[in-house]
């Protein structure tokens, strides 16, 4: 019989694989940024929100904080280095105002996390204090960023269309949340199971959206066809500022979307 850690064991590695190819599903939009080089409308919020998130869970994952939590690490500590790939692009093509005010938020991220770790380590003198702590304040910033999903949902409803929430960015979403869920499950860690329970639901929510206004969504592609004319609420671009991913802590909430002038959604994930 397979024991609860080798079966928390495999759940995990397969968080590890699904979170990867979230925090990859921005790629197509900096192709986008690079091509053109400019940002234009694109916000930088999601990925400043999604960093800090990360480093958080990372912090939260480590053995002197709480322990037997490496596959925490690793699929944040890799979603820290995409994100800052993300906010280095951005910062080369924004311009002067933008990239400075970029600047400043990343330092008070560092900052944030810097002084975090110091008094986590040094004022905390126990690790269930240390994963209680740093526990909350990941629950904290998951739940700040639960606007995005919520702002994607609120469109699809308003439009009756689901051409600006990708099917399968839904599922891999719904199946983050279910994965993490279940890895804190096996070995019960509330700290990765409230905010992953709530990014399953919203991730549940997302599908059935989609099975409800499926067909609506096709009858309106058909009628812009119809009349030869693309344009439609594509051109409508949404950034959501909240957050501060699918992230993780393992599995975290779903992060920023952003609908861009193409109409589609670009969704970064925390772990955890």
């Amino acid at each position: 019989m397979v024991s609860a850690d080798i079966a928390r064991t495999v759940v995990g590695v397969i968080g590890n694989v699904i979170s990867f190819f979230l925090f990859l599903s921005p790629v197509p939009t900096f192709v986008q940024i690079c091509k053109k080089k400019s940002v234009e409308q694109y916000s930088a919020a999601p990925y400043l929100a999604t960093l800090v998130n990360c480093m958080v869970w990372t912090l939260y994952g480590l053995p002197m904080v709480h322990p037997h939590s490496l596959l925490v690490v690793t699929i944040n500590g890799t979603g820290i280095a995409i994100e800052v790939i993300y906010v280095i692009l951005f910062l080369i093509y924004s311009d002067k105002k933008k990239r400075l005010k970029m600047l400043v938020v990343v330092l008070i991220e560092i900052v944030l996390i810097a002084l975090l770790t110091l008094l986590a380590l040094t004022t905390l003198h126990s690790v269930n204090k240390r994963s209680t702590v740093v526990g909350t304040i990941c629950i904290l910033f998951n739940i700040m960023m639960y606007a995005s999903p919520l702002t994607v949902m609120k469109l699809v409803i308003t439009t009756k269309s689901v051409e600006y929430m990708p099917f399968f960015l839904s599922f891999a979403s719904f199946a983050n949340g279910v994965a993490w869920t279940s890895y804190a499950l096996i070995r019960f860690d509330p700290f990765i199971t409230i905010p992953n329970g709530l990014g399953t639901i919203f991730g549940l929510a997302q599908l059935l959206l989609y099975a409800t206004f499926y067909k609506s969504t096709q009858r309106q592609l058909a009628a812009r066809r119809a009349k030869g004319g693309d344009a439609d609420l594509s051109e409508v671009v949404v950034n959501t500022n909240s957050r501060v991913s699918n992230k993780l802590g393992t599995a975290s909430a779903p992060a920023p979307a952003q609908i861009n002038g193409k109409g589609r959604t670009s969704v970064v994930h925390g772990a955890a």
